[in-house]
């Protein structure tokens, strides 16, 4: 199965474009990938060192998925849709949501979900696979509309164990619903090895069953992303219905800040993967085999990513604090009477009751 799925590469891990291949990318757009997932680490970094001193909760960090994400969130088009999970913040950012509310979210509040005016970004979805029917389900009403907006939606490699996964394929094959299923191949479903939790070779050979293009893409090779997912998004937006993608990745860090990788996965292999397969680092090979690269150019970009991080740090830690009564607003539209009493309860030990 792993012949029948080959991974599509366009650079590979020394910057050199692979021989039978073209880069589809002048200079300045490389850049441009490169400036992104820039970006997106830097802000990772300072949230996993914000969660340390106690300035946000438990965060879902995603160094090393930076090419994954980046390169599928900029295929898509102004009005498309783009359904997260928890872990998908490079993502987010790149298709416009903002800094400050990706870091409210690890503040506790509402607004964290909340993208700009006009960004459709999905509140980032917690239960494990839910987002995929949704994802579905906006492509479906989108056709019925009969607009060319695509749905775009993220999932790792632990969700295609879930039913969640199958409806939502299902319903894209049957309706042929304009949607890409971008799967992000991390190798761990936390902490299970993906050959402890399927027999499959793959999770791109999944979406034979739907009868549904799918494919495996190098997921640290943001030009590979890019052009896979482009392809994806153009096939739906013109009739051809859904695609699985499966972006074969590595995330050096844990699950989350309040998980410990090294009992369940030999973590030296991250720092080997540092140094061979690094998204960023592939693309400053390239542009240095290309005299493109200039240290004055990436310090320039650290300063003025920096600055925009402080800026959305100060923003986030000037905001009000939650309050937990939020937790109660959206729950139902007329509260039942077993959460009335919780509310109830909980307002009285606040000392606010009535």
């Amino acid at each position: 199965m792993l012949d029948q799925f080959p991974m599509r590469q366009i650079l590979n891990e020394e910057g050199q474009v692979i021989e039978g291949e073209q880069l589809p990318f002048s200079i300045e757009e490389v850049k441009r990938f490169y400036y992104l997932m820039l970006r997106a680490r830097m802000l990772d970094k300072k949230s996993v060192n914000m969660q340390r001193q106690g300035r946000i909760g438990t965060y879902v960090q995603y160094e090393g998925q930076e090419a994954a994400q980046v390169g599928s969130a900029a295929a898509l088009e102004d009005g498309d849709w783009m359904f997260p999970t928890y872990r998908d913040h490079a993502a987010t950012l790149t298709f416009g949501h903002s800094m400050r509310n990706l870091l409210l979210n690890w503040r506790g509040r509402l607004e964290g979900g909340l993208p700009p005016e006009g960004v459709n970004i999905f509140p980032p979805a917690i239960p494990i696979a839910s987002q995929l029917p949704h994802a579905a389900g906006a492509a479906w009403a989108e056709k019925k509309r009969g607009t060319d907006r695509v749905s775009l939606v993220y999932f790792g490699d632990g969700a295609t164990s879930e039913g969640d996964f199958h409806e939502g394929l299902n319903f894209a094959s049957v309706f042929q619903v304009p949607a890409v299923f971008f799967n992000q191949n991390n190798g761990f479903a936390i902490s299970v090895p993906m050959e402890k939790q399927m027999h499959a070779k793959t999770i791109a050979q999944k979406g034979l069953g739907y009868d549904i293009p799918c494919e495996r893409v190098d997921g640290n090779d943001i030009t590979a992303v890019y052009t896979a997912v482009k392809e994806a998004v153009h096939r739906a937006r013109s009739g051809g219905g859904p695609t699985l993608l499966e972006a074969v990745t590595w995330r050096y860090g844990a699950h989350t800040t309040a998980d410990d990788p090294t009992k369940y996965r030999d973590q030296s292999e991250s720092e080997r993967r540092r140094e061979t397969m690094d998204p960023l680092l592939r693309l400053e090979r390239y542009l240095k085999h290309q005299d493109a690269w200039k240290d004055q150019w990436v310090s320039s970009l650290e300063e003025e990513i920096s600055a925009e991080i402080e800026q959305a740090v100060e923003e986030m830690e000037n905001y009000p604090e939650a309050d937990i009564s939020q937790l109660f607003d959206h729950v139902y539209d007329v509260p039942t009477w077993t959460l009335q009493e919780q509310i109830d309860e909980h307002l009285a030990v606040k000392g606010r009751n009535g």
